[in-house]
């Protein structure tokens, strides 16, 4: 059996190379996208998982980096793991804008919702129930059904004029 898993495991570590950054090379970012009530604003596997690119300043340790970052994630702290990067290639086709995208500290980020789009009245148990249809990116249409009454209560700037 131990040689068995040493057999593997020189497999493994012939293949295994050490991410490593240089200062001023380029990186990606991760962050986990999520509504500021909580809920994925789309399915996780179609939302961004990484900013960026953002240049390196300094490395701090073998697994630490500093990174530059831009005054919309002035809120972050500039040292991030190396798990949390990953190497920039060059192309303009990767690059997601963050002008308007606040990331918090916990690498989440709050969308805000742009508009009501459509309204629709269910009654699953005899009860009345106001749905809403809220897009929350205009770019994208990215768009969910949430309960009228829960969204005045978070967000009455949708409704103002409105009946």
């Amino acid at each position: 059996m131990r040689a068995s898993q040493s057999r593997q495991k020189s497999y493994a570590d012939r293949r295994r190379m050490p991410l490593e950054f240089e200062a001023g090379d380029h990186v990606f970012l991760r962050v986990t996208p999520t509504t500021g009530v909580g809920k994925a604003i789309r399915a996780k596997k179609l939302s961004p998982r990484y900013l960026g690119p953002y240049q390196i300043s300094r490395r701090i340790g073998p697994v630490a980096y500093e990174i530059a970052m831009p005054p919309q994630l002035a809120n972050l702290h500039p040292v991030f793991h190396v798990s949390q990067l990953q190497k920039y290639v060059p192309d303009p086709s990767h690059v997601l804008e963050a002008d308007t995208v606040q990331v918090k500290e916990d690498l989440s980020i709050e969308m805000q919702p742009v508009k009501v789009d459509e309204r629709l009245s269910k009654r699953p148990d005899g009860k009345a129930t106001r749905l809403i249809k809220v897009i929350w990116d205009s770019r994208t249409g990215d768009s969910t059904w949430e309960k009228e009454e829960e969204m005045k209560k978070s967000y009455p700037h949708l409704f103002s004029g409105k009946s």
